[in-house]
């Protein structure tokens, strides 16, 4: 068997933090339009609304802004104010421009990793709002790629591990989605670990695959350059 030889990793939610502030957007936004409707009501149709809408603005802040504002055109037959619109428009804004801090033990991990391995940073999401992410946390110059993609799947992995490693069987990718970091990475022949993050898209979320020979669940990013490791020293002929 072959060596690990690259290392992808997944940047929201693994790297910084994401998906808590989504969470307070989509708040806010209930919020605004409470008189229009219960939670549970605004919820289904903001879910509803973005699912449809992916295929068309992809993942991150605009397009779930651009969702925001039509479930509340839907919801309110069109009666929103502009008051309100302007206020969904600020809550987008401030997502986009929303400081970037790297979770602890990121810049350690990656530092090591960057050592021994092709770091290749692998992320979905709106290409100018992801770069000026990576460029705000001071973690670009780890990596020897960066790859900002519309969709992550096993062919995606493919592509990637090949262009700037030696193949997806001697790749690991490392994230915190399960749907999108670990299931098409160990289609494509990769290893996966999973670094779980307190709180999950809906989207994003699939059963693991207890019992798959290249799938691990780490307690944090801290251990993965020891992963790493390790897989490599075993798979030594």
């Amino acid at each position: 068997m072959s060596l690990i030889t690259t290392v992808g990793v997944d940047a929201d939610d693994t790297l910084w933090h994401c998906e808590t502030l989504f969470r307070l957007s989509h708040k806010r936004f209930v919020e605004l339009l409470a008189e229009f409707g219960d939670e549970e009501r605004i919820d289904a149709q903001l879910a509803v609304t973005e699912k449809k809408n992916l295929r068309v603005y992809g993942y991150g802040a605009k397009g779930f802004t651009l969702s925001m504002i039509e479930t509340a055109l839907d919801l309110t037959d069109g009666a929103v104010s502009t008051r309100v619109i302007r206020e969904i428009l600020a809550v987008g804004r401030e997502m986009l421009t929303e400081p970037v801090e790297p979770l602890p033990g990121v810049e350690k991990a990656l530092a090591e990793l960057s050592k021994r391995y092709r770091l290749i940073l692998i992320t979905k999401g709106d290409l100018l709002h992801q770069e000026q992410k990576l460029a705000a946390s001071g973690l670009g110059d780890l990596f020897a790629a960066v790859e900002i993609v519309s969709e992550k799947n096993a062919e995606t992995y493919r592509r990637v591990f090949e262009r700037y490693g030696t193949g997806a069987h001697q790749a690991l990718m490392a994230g915190n989605s399960m749907r999108s970091d670990i299931l098409p990475a160990l289609e494509a022949g990769a290893w996966g670990a999973l670094i779980p993050y307190p709180l999950v898209w809906a989207h994003e979320a699939a059963e693991a695959p207890v019992g798959h020979e290249r799938y691990v669940e780490l307690a944090s990013i801290s251990e993965l350059p020891a992963f790493v490791d390790h897989v490599s020293k075993s798979l030594l002929p």
